[in-house]
């Protein structure tokens, strides 16, 4: 009987080395080039709170904000290669490796935020998400965060279309979004974020389009004020995981991380808004004058864009039309 247990007794911490093995803690490290508060930041650590919780420790969890692990493009590399775990990026560095996000993309294929949302949460969201999930891009697509409304600033009003003609303005350096630009009578200039305040207290370039927290985050208010609300790209941007880390969630936890993705999806829209409209006041404030287009105006603006519409969503008319068809 003794020696019966002491064998037994010999044997547990041999099962408890085992069921360790088993439910060696997953960690995943998040990296942001967006700061610490901002919208799909507290999203995004709200999710990984949850999952810690939700997961019983069994998934870690820790943000690294603020660009500390690098640019956007920089990050993605190293979720490829698994050495960060899950970031949200722009569509414009997934684009060359799933044309189908191109068309998300397109000067102004979304009516309006309202539009752009329906459709990140139906079936077409779900759709482009499975295309970046299935592509050779070594990543899992997993939801979709808000990026705001870009609309023009400028040093000089623009209060219809022709008003832009000649202006310098700087753009992402992705060609639709330098076309859409130049299509509209102006000089799309490729420039990184971190150079765009000089270039516009110097005279480099005229104007630039993004947020309006972007606008006042990066003081760019100081030298610019006009704020025009085109609306012309309504940028969806997608959260995701490192496939090398998906394949290592068993079934429940990858369901999961899909649950408490859309959650943050749905969470960070609500952070958005209010960040917006806070943004909006404290620009306003600051001395910057929002222009807002009559539809005859902004139509104008449509108008001028359709040759870009044309030429980059060419491949994916069937999708366009569907895009257009959600109410």
């Amino acid at each position: 009987m003794d020696f019966k247990r002491t064998l037994l007794v010999a044997a547990l911490p041999l099962a408890f080395c085992l069921s360790g093995l088993a439910q060696a803690a997953i960690n995943i490290k998040f990296a942001e080039v967006h700061p610490a508060g901002y919208p799909p930041v507290v999203a995004e650590q709200e999710m990984g709170k949850k999952l810690v919780e939700q997961s019983k420790g069994e998934i870690t969890f820790k943000m690294f904000a603020g660009g500390v692990l690098g640019s956007e493009k920089e990050v993605v590399e190293q979720v490829q290669s698994n050495a960060v775990q899950m970031t949200r990026v722009s569509l414009g560095i997934v684009g060359p490796v799933v044309p189908d996000v191109n068309v998300f993309n397109l000067p102004f294929i979304f009516r309006d935020q309202a539009h752009m949302r329906s459709i990140i949460d139906g079936e077409i969201g779900q759709e482009i998400l499975d295309k970046i999930t299935n592509s050779e891009f070594n990543l899992v697509a997993l939801g979709w965060m808000d990026g705001g409304t870009r609309n023009l600033y400028s040093k000089k009003p623009v209060r219809q279309i022709s008003d832009l003609k000649g202006m310098k303005i700087r753009v992402q350096g992705n060609p639709v979004f330098i076309e859409t630009i130049n299509a509209m009578g102006g000089n799309g200039i490729a420039m990184a974020t971190g150079e765009i305040f000089s270039a516009l207290q110097t005279g480099v370039i005229d104007g630039a389009e993004n947020n309006p927290p972007t606008m006042l985050e990066h003081n760019h208010y100081q030298n610019a004020k006009f704020y025009t609300l085109t609306e012309h790209l309504i940028l969806p941007e997608p959260i995701v995981m490192s496939k090398i880390t998906w394949n290592k969630l068993n079934p429940e936890q990858q369901a999961l991380v899909k649950k408490l993705a859309r959650e943050a999806q749905m969470e960070e829209r609500v952070l958005w808004d209010k960040k917006s409209s806070e943004a909006e006041a404290k620009l306003k404030a600051g001395g910057v004058e929002f222009i807002t287009l009559t539809p005859e105006q902004k139509k104008a603006f449509y108008d001028a864009t359709q040759p870009v519409r044309d030429k980059y969503g060419a491949p994916y008319k069937e999708l366009i039309t569907r895009i257009e068809a959600v109410k």
